[in-house]
C-alpha cells in the first residue's frame, strides 16, 4: 500500500475515496524509562528510551491506519498527518495519532 503525506500520488489517478481513517496509540512510560530519561535530562544528551517509545508508537499508529484503510478497500492513503500529545496526571502517557484519506488509485 502506498502511504504518503501528499494529497495525491504522482503518476496515479485517484478513482475512489474510501474515507478518512485513523490509527491511534496511547503508550505509557514506565518507571525505568522515566528514571533513565531523568538522568539524561540531568547530565545532558538524548533519551534513547523515550526515542524508542516514540518510534514504536508512531510505527504502530501508521500500521493501524494502513490496516483500517485496507479493510475498507483502499490501496493507498494520502494526506497523512501524525500528531503527538502527552496525557495523564504527570504527562506519563504518550498519544500518537496518524490520520489520512484512504483512496483507490490506478
Amino acid at each position: 500500500m502506498i502511504m504518503t503525506t501528499t494529497p495525491s500520488v504522482e503518476g496515479k489517478t485517484i478513482v475512489e475515496y474510501k474515507g478518512v481513517f485513523f490509527g491511534e496509540v496511547i503508550s505509557g512510560v514506565d518507571f525505568v524509562r522515566d528514571f533513565t530519561a531523568g538522568l539524561t535530562n540531568f547530565f545532558g544528551g538524548r533519551s534513547g528510551s523515550y526515542e524508542d517509545e516514540l518510534k514504536n508508537a508512531r510505527e504502530t499508529a501508521l500500521q493501524e491506519l494502513e490496516n483500517r484503510a485496507a479493510q475498507a478497500g483502499a490501496n493507498a492513503v494520502v494526506g497523512i498527518d501524525v500528531d503527538y500529545e502527552v496525557l495523564g496526571a504527570n504527562n506519563g502517557m504518550l498519544m500518537v495519532t496518524a490520520s489520512g484519506t484512504g483512496v483507490v488509485i490506478r
